[in-house]
């Protein structure tokens, strides 16, 4: 049985669902099962860097109000990281080691890391400085860490999706309009994939698949040729613009070409963090649920530097070797690409 007598939680990198489910999850097994100490860490590392610490000790029973809420009730962050952190004067600080110094001082024996795939960069290299144990669970609505088929967050931000390509299909045939929808995912496809095929897209661009604005153009006109009255677009944030540039707003700049070619009306509407919030889907709840409780028995077996990771139905643990890779992406051989295909939605230049 393990030492550990102390751990601590937090989250890290950009907010999601399902992370007060993991936090739960972590709490009542680690606490309520093995009697530890649970000390939840405030706005990811930033809270450590405090004065005293901004932490607060987490106690298992009444928990269930967090498997249902978004967001997160320890706070996160995307600014900065332990070694660039920005002093009075406008100076970078290497302040890493006050991080370490501080977990210790905590009497915090082991770490859990709630978050994505820059995230598990991060503390992978802080805890090996610092030779501190911990485990990683992967979380962001992109799904695009490495060693994992899912991620915490990504089927509440494809639920999102799904429903506002319902709606935008309403009004989209009552006019008689093309409507492109942007989506997140910088370097990933997985959400403008899983949310097109399941809110009836006629086309998706990913960042993974280059496509032709003539084709996509032409493809929309058959489309509304064929009887329909209602063309919908699912276009990610990271695809290249025309000129090759990336970055937010593409999805009028498509819907601006698509109409100079075909003459139809169309019309951008973006989500951006409307994606991120809301109350998680059911299959969130049990990932997230999943996830904490296998990171908990991990370090109950003083197993540390491991990513809990969903794979073929099966929770594993994976090597964090296998997850510092970089983004995981869209294959090209994605069963999900030739679902699309088979059904008639334009996916950009495969063949």
């Amino acid at each position: 049985m393990s030492r550990t007598k102390t751990i601590g939680v937090l989250t890290s990198g950009g907010d999601c669902s399902g992370l007060n489910a993991v936090i739960r999850a972590v709490t009542e097994h680690a606490a309520g099962t093995y009697g530890w100490r649970v000390l939840g860490l405030r706005q990811g590392h930033l809270g450590l860097l405090e004065f005293p610490p901004a932490v607060v000790e987490l106690k298992p029973g009444g928990t269930e109000d967090l498997l249902r809420s978004g967001g997160t009730i320890l706070g996160t962050t995307t600014k900065s990281d332990p070694y660039n952190i920005k002093g009075p004067k406008g100076e970078v600080q290497d302040r890493s080691d006050d991080v370490i110094n501080v977990i210790r001082e905590l009497g915090i024996e082991a770490l859990v890391v709630i978050g994505g795939d820059g995230s598990m960069r991060l503390f992978d290299r802080l805890c090996r400085q610092g030779n501190l144990n911990w485990i990683g669970i992967p979380k962001t609505i992109d799904n695009d860490v490495p060693g994992t088929d899912f991620t915490v967050g990504f089927f509440t931000a494809v639920g999102v999706v799904t429903d506002a390509l319902d709606r935008l299909a309403s009004t989209a045939a009552s006019h008689r309009r093309i409507m492109v929808l942007e989506v997140m995912g910088r370097d990933s496809g997985f959400i403008a994939l899983f949310g097109g095929i399941a809110g009836g897209a006629d086309a998706i661009l990913i960042p993974e698949v280059d496509y032709d604005l003539d084709a996509l153009s032409a493809h929309v006109r058959d489309v509304t040729e064929s009887g329909s009255n209602s063309v919908l677009v699912v276009v990610a944030e990271g695809i290249s613009t025309p000129s090759g540039k990336k970055g937010e707003g593409v999805g009028n700049i498509i819907a601006a070409e698509i109409e100079a070619r075909t003459g139809i009306d169309a019309r951008c509407t973006t989500l951006g963090h409307l994606q991120r919030g809301g109350i998680p889907t059911a299959f969130d709840r049990l990932l997230a649920t999943s996830f904490g409780v296998k990171a908990v028995e991990l370090l109950a077996s003083d197993i540390s530097g491991k990513l809990v990771a969903w794979q073929g139905g099966t929770v594993v643990d994976i090597p964090l070797e296998d997850v510092v890779t970089g983004p995981r992406k869209v294959g090209r051989d994605s069963l999900l690409l030739k679902t699309a295909l088979a059904t008639g939605v334009y996916v950009g230049k495969l063949k």
